[in-house]
């Protein structure tokens, strides 16, 4: 059934409560299905590698999360030390006061040197706009921005966010989409808990989807 849907999927377990059992189970079952990369808290980067090496599933983990109100010089540290441990994607969540007030200089700075550390790497970098804090104005600014300062992909939620509307939609995929250069990927996260859902977000543009529930 996930077939046709397993090179999109980030397969995903943020829970704080993640033992090491459940990031072992979560690659193995990444590795069975095929599933473009795994996405985990920090923390767990190094098992994660060790559990999919020699295996064309990436290792992606979060950056300043779930809210991106962290310095600069942190996310940068903890880029380079989940780089180091073995991931390959980095989903870092944007500054979003920077780009609530239109801070350009602001949002270059907080994306371009992790950019420039995954890129050293041979890493991909995704840029976390959580868009149910954004109104339609700011996602394209912050996907312009994202990609102006060196991202690979601009995602839509942290999914941490609880309430209607905190997820991706249909239409802020397609605006991101237009917002973006084709060389830019899309990932839809937040609320996708279905076959169905997932694939009216491939339609509307979105190159990766972050679910942990998919599978079920």
């Amino acid at each position: 059934m996930l077939t046709s849907l397993a090179k999109y999927i980030d397969y995903t377990n943020l829970s704080p409560a993640a033992s090491k059992t459940d990031i072992e189970k979560l690659c193995a079952e990444a590795r069975t299905h095929g599933f473009a990369a795994v996405c985990i808290n920090p923390l767990w980067v190094r098992t994660a590698a060790d559990a999919l090496r020699n295996c064309p599933v990436a290792v992606c983990t979060v950056i300043g999360f779930p809210l991106g109100a962290t310095p600069n010089i942190v996310k940068l540290f903890e880029a380079q030390r989940t780089l180091a441990d073995g991931a390959k994607e980095l989903d870092m969540v944007i500054n979003v006061a920077a780009l609530k007030a239109g801070d350009h200089e602001g949002i270059k700075g907080d994306i371009a040197p992790l950019a420039q550390a995954a890129h050293a790497d041979d890493a991909l970098l995704k840029v976390i706009l959580e868009v149910a804090l954004l109104s339609d104005e700011e996602i394209v600014r912050g996907c312009q921005w994202a990609e102006e300062s060196g991202a690979d992909f601009v995602k839509t939620s942290t999914g941490t966010l609880k309430g209607e509307g905190t997820g991706a939609t249909v239409h802020t995929v397609e605006l991101m989409r237009a917002s973006v250069s084709p060389a830019i990927g899309v990932k839809a996260a937040g609320g996708i808990r279905d076959r169905e859902t997932a694939e009216a977000m491939i339609a509307a543009g979105a190159t990766r989807i972050g679910t942990s529930t998919l599978l079920a």
